[in-house]
């Protein structure tokens, strides 16, 4: 596949995105629980938990890291989120780790996240919390794998999940995986996606979407240059073509900062948590 020189600054910015997902410190104080969805260390659920959670509702949250790195317990992944969320707000935030490119290919980090939903939903209870009232959010990498499954939820469901009320897709580009791998892109999706069209289809929200598709807020970096919004204002028109459900919020930031900033008091904040609220309050 070509690819055009004029990447290059593109690349830079990318491996500085890197760079901060690997140097990003550990702040907060850790879960308080974990639980595990799979025999390998990456299938894990880090579980915060506010101090009187009856009946509280779920929020899920799926790292990025172009499909190769991340952590669930990283600052950016969940500082804010808890201190917003969990201690303002009194929902249950579980953070989500999976397996990793090239240890697994693409499809099975759905699968894992899908089990992973599963797990949550099944041990909810016991932790005081209401899996009726489960919200999944994905920054990256992670908004691409819930963008998958809330496309096509049976994914999820033949991994054992059951529908959940809303998604919250944070800044993906691979919303059409299948174009985006036809088209000149940056390297390190050949090391996502692969060559074969086969699996690029297999992954592509865009290819997979069906009627039956849950409803979705798509975040997405004004900053960014390689076409998230645009991606996500299309997928947005395929979902609601299809019957579905989805809107798309713009925001004047990097694509780093629609994750980290998130949950810190702004009007970015409370623009997700109306759409939340309102999936939450729906029969």
């Amino acid at each position: 596949m070509s690819r055009s020189p004029s990447m290059t600054p593109m690349r830079r910015r990318f491996a500085a995105v890197l760079l901060l997902l690997a140097s990003t410190a550990l702040a907060h104080a850790g879960p308080d629980r974990r639980a595990v969805y799979g025999s390998d260390p990456a299938q894990r659920l880090d579980i915060y938990l506010p101090a009187r959670p009856q009946g509280a509702p779920v929020l899920v949250m799926v790292h990025g890291g172009a499909w190769m790195f991340g952590r669930p317990d990283a600052a950016n992944v969940v500082d804010a989120k808890v201190a917003h969320w969990v201690r303002e707000r009194g929902f249950v935030f579980v953070s989500v780790g999976y397996r990793l490119v090239p240890a697994v290919d693409v499809r099975t980090q759905a699968r894992d996240v899908a089990r992973a939903l599963a797990e949550v939903q099944r041990l909810a209870p016991a932790w005081g919390a209401d899996p009726g009232r489960l919200v999944l959010m994905g920054h990256s990498a992670g908004a691409h794998l819930v963008a998958l499954l809330s496309a096509d939820p049976a994914l999820a469901t033949a991994e054992g999940a059951r529908r959940w009320r809303a998604t919250v897709v944070l800044d993906s580009a691979a919303l059409d995986t299948e174009d985006l791998m036809q088209r000149p892109h940056l390297r390190f999706y050949d090391r996502a996606f692969g060559a074969d069209p086969a699996l690029w289809h297999a992954v592509s929200p865009t290819a997979r979407l069906v009627p039956g598709s849950l409803p979705m807020l798509l975040v997405c970096a004004s900053e960014r240059r390689d076409d998230s919004c645009a991606q996500s204002s299309r997928f947005a028109d395929r979902v609601k073509t299809a019957g579905g459900e989805a809107d798309v919020l713009v925001q004047p930031l990097s694509h780093s900062q629609i994750n980290a900033l998130l949950g810190e008091g702004s009007a970015y904040t409370a623009a997700v948590d109306r759409f939340i609220d309102a999936r939450l309050a729906a029969r």
